[in-house]
């Protein structure tokens, strides 16, 4: 359980120089960077693994996707030193860019490496720096790429409590920070409940049926087992056809994601095939209807395919099957992106490497699948829609809950490192 500690703050403020710092305790010191930090001169060690920053943590990277000839230009970084990404700062604005380093590791040229001048708690800079980031310093540098360097940020103002309350801030934040982690992880950990949850109530209803006192026949394939006695199994050849027909001028652009199915919507530029690169020939484009199923040849296997709810094309990656009378699209969505499913289009796809696998059109139509009447399709897709409705409210109500301590937890660093609150 996260506590909110009562506010108590100092006596006297005064005005820091920074605006996205305000008032501060009037004891407390104000110093440029430079007089707190200086930059590491780059030092090589080729005996040190790869590293990074991600998220405002120093990780390792795997060494075999390093050329050595690149390896040979990175500059050392080690516990207890901070590293600082200042490259393309306008590209991401998400990730976190400056962090203390709790490994040794060799990390890109671009990067800054800062040392103390004089003695500090660098927990406290941690907080600081970190706040420092995401309020400040993204706002830096300039050009197309907004890249900046250590004179960039030389000159900004940085507190220097006294050393007491810097061990104490550092302290109560990782306190704090500890205790608000293991909430958020014990929230994770529920949500993931509820979606292993949805997947088990929609396994069960697309393999099973809704009447547990149906009669059960054994289908002979080993990832299907039982399934009611009046259901049949057919191989996809003989449920679909594949739709060979080119896309039409104005129809949406349409995608197939592996967290959602088929997309209703025209996918934006970013997310547009190669990256943002503007489709002028639409002519090879395949034109999907809704009823159809649509995958991602090269994501199949990874669990992208799923319904089409609009008229519209995909990109000649794709594979377009429309379906005989027989089959509710929307009901086979929910059986093919199940685990098992999923699983047997890895199975028919082929390639070397998990990167380099295809699905076509001839694996496909091979594999099985499980046909109930169509009423009960059509029962089993309210059934699904109905539970998957309840547990997704469940995972919405822990998602914010997680947002919430994640706002505290900012509130609260800024709050601890800039003396809004007195801890000590």
């Amino acid at each position: 359980m996260v506590s909110i500690p009562e506010i108590e703050k100092y006596i006297e403020y005064k005005f820091s120089g920074e605006n996205w710092i305000d008032q501060v305790p009037k004891h407390w010191e104000v110093k440029k960077l430079k007089h707190i930090f200086r930059e590491k001169k780059h030092t090589k060690n080729m005996e040190l693994s790869s590293g990074a920053i991600s998220f405002g943590e120093v990780v390792a990277k795997d060494d075999d996707k390093i050329l050595e000839s690149t390896k040979q230009s990175y500059q050392e970084v080690l516990r207890g030193e901070f590293l600082i990404n200042p490259l393309n700062l306008n590209y991401d604005l998400i990730s976190l860019r400056i962090a203390l380093s709790t490994i040794d590791v060799v990390v890109s040229a671009g990067y800054i490496v800062l040392k103390e001048k004089e003695e500090i708690n660098k927990d406290y800079y941690k907080y600081f720096l970190h706040r420092y980031d995401v309020a400040y310093m993204k706002l830096l540098g300039s050009g197309v790429r907004q890249t900046i360097s250590f004179n960039h940020i030389a000159n900004s103002l940085v507190l220097c409590p006294p050393m007491v309350e810097q061990t104490a801030i550092s302290s109560f934040l990782n306190k704090k920070n500890a205790e608000i982690q293991e909430a958020v992880a014990n929230k994770e950990r529920q949500i993931a409940l509820l979606k292993e949850r949805k997947r088990n109530i929609i396994q069960k209803a697309v393999t099973k049926g809704l009447n547990p006192d149906a009669p059960m026949k054994d289908t002979g394939i080993d990832w299907i087992g039982e399934t009611p006695d009046h259901w049949k199994v057919y191989p996809n050849r003989a449920l679909f056809s594949e739709r060979v027909e080119k896309g039409e001028e104005g129809l949406p652009l349409l995608s197939v994601s592996i967290h959602t199915g088929v997309s209703s919507e025209e996918i934006s530029e970013e997310e547009n095939i190669r990256g943002r690169v503007k489709i002028e020939d639409k002519t090879k484009y395949l034109l999907v209807k809704p009823g159809d199923i649509a995958f991602n040849m090269m994501r199949a296997w990874q669990g992208g395919i799923g319904a089409v709810s609009v008229i519209g094309m995909v990109s000649p990656a794709y594979i377009v099957a429309k379906p005989r009378p027989s089959v509710n699209a929307e009901y086979f969505e929910f059986q093919y992106r199940c685990p098992e499913f999923i699983q047997q289009m890895d199975k028919f796809s082929k390639g070397i490497t998990d990167f380099r696998k295809r699905l076509y059109w001839d694996g496909f139509k091979q594999l099985f699948t499980i046909v109930p009447p169509v009423e009960e399709q059509l029962s089993i897709i309210s059934f699904i829609k109905e539970q998957s409705k309840k547990v997704d409210l469940g995972i919405g109500l822990f998602n914010d809950q997680i947002e919430k301590l994640k706002e505290y937890r900012t509130t609260l660093i800024n709050d601890a490192v800039t003396g809004k609150i007195k801890v000590a």
